[in-house]
Order: structure tokens, then sequence, then C-alpha cells
């Protein structure tokens, strides 16, 4: 089977009889991203833009994936003294709680996104790795700290602060001895404190916002 063939629109240029090769090419080398051209060939309707094509998807997922793990391990590279906190996520399944803190956090130029369960926190990591994540013990489907091993692997260098109702000294030791884990919040708390918690945490390590 001959190799397909597509015509690739780029702005004002059109580049004609491009070989499927080498459009793989352009996609994996991030020539061409998102949202940046139309393609045309044979069997479509009309331009079409490349990453809805079945054929071309996977090489916009490698692209994407081979980013994801780069940034990964960037990351890695940084000391945890000098990790900016801008990503931050609620585990919390209090959606109340998570609309206060939600929007107290927005307020002081934070992204903030929220998950009501395990399974949703999970999920959450795949799409953006937080910086912070502010995890709850008591969730609808486990507790919390069975997060901790998912959180290791997703997002390593993400810092976890736990807030709890069930703040008893067991539970404080335990979290003490896991790494990644900064800290301790009892509920009820103020919108106040959490964002006292990240400033001296900040200050501490000599953050700089990112």
């Amino acid at each position: 089977m001959s190799e397909l063939k597509y015509d690739v629109r780029r702005g004002v240029d059109t580049y004609r009889s491009i070989y499927h090769s080498r459009l793989r090419s352009w996609i994996l080398n991030g020539i061409i991203k998102y949202e940046e051209a139309l393609v045309w060939r044979s069997g479509l309707s009309g331009w079409r833009k490349p990453e809805e094509l079945e054929e071309l998807k996977p090489y916009f997922e490698q692209r994407e994936q081979a980013r994801i793990r780069r940034k990964k391990e960037e990351l890695r590279q940084i000391p945890i003294t000098q990790r900016p906190i801008k990503n931050i996520l609620i585990v919390d399944d209090e959606e109340d709680l998570c609309w206060l803190l939600i929007n107290a956090l927005k307020s002081k130029g934070y992204n903030v996104s929220a998950a009501h369960s395990i399974m949703q926190g999970v999920a959450c990591l795949k799409k953006k790795v937080p910086h912070l994540i502010l995890l709850d013990l008591k969730l609808p489907d486990g507790n919390g700290m069975d997060m901790l091993s998912e959180i290791k692997v997703a997002a390593p260098q993400s810092v976890v602060v736990i807030i709890s109702a069930y703040g008893s000294e067991e539970k404080r030791a335990e979290a003490k001895d896991q790494e990644g884990i900064y800290g301790f919040i009892d509920k009820p708390f103020t919108e106040e404190k959490i964002l006292e918690t990240i400033a001296q945490f900040q200050e501490r390590n000599n953050y700089i916002p990112g």
C-alpha cells in the first residue's frame, strides 16, 4: 500500500503532497501542535484538524506524554527548598469547604482544582501535577493515606498537607513518618489558616511563588 499524502495548511502556507511519515515527524517533534494546522487528503470532506484524524491522533498523544515525562523529570531535579507553589489540588468530600477554599486560594493567584474522592483525586493528578495537595483523611472510597502511593508515582514532588477532623496523635505520627507530607491541619479551620500554612512553607524554604 502506498503511503498516505496530505496537504497541510499552516497560516497562509500550504504544503502539498506531504507524506504520512513526514507529517508524523512534524507532530512528534512539535513542529505542528494542537490547533495549529489543517490537513486534507483523499476521503476527507474538506480541511480537518490533524489532531482529529484517527491515524494522526496517536502522534499527538505521544508528544503530550513525552512533554509530561520531561516536566516530571525536570521537577524531580529541583530540590524541595526551591519548588514553587502555584497549582493546588484539594481532595475533600465536603463540597462547601472545597468551594470556600477554591475561592480563597484563587483570590491569591493560585490555580486550584478539587476532587471529592480518592478516585477523582488520582484522575486529577494525571491531568495536571499539583505543587500542593490538601488531602482529607476520611473520603468516600477510603483513607486519604491510601492515596499517598498514587501521589508518589504521579506527582512525587508534590507537597502534601493533611486536613482532617480526626487528628489524633496516632494519625499525626503516621503522617509525620510519610515522606512528602509537610503538615497536618485540624478541622474546622479558617481560610486564613490555609493561606498562613502556605506562606510559612514558602518563607521557610525561600519559595518564590511560580
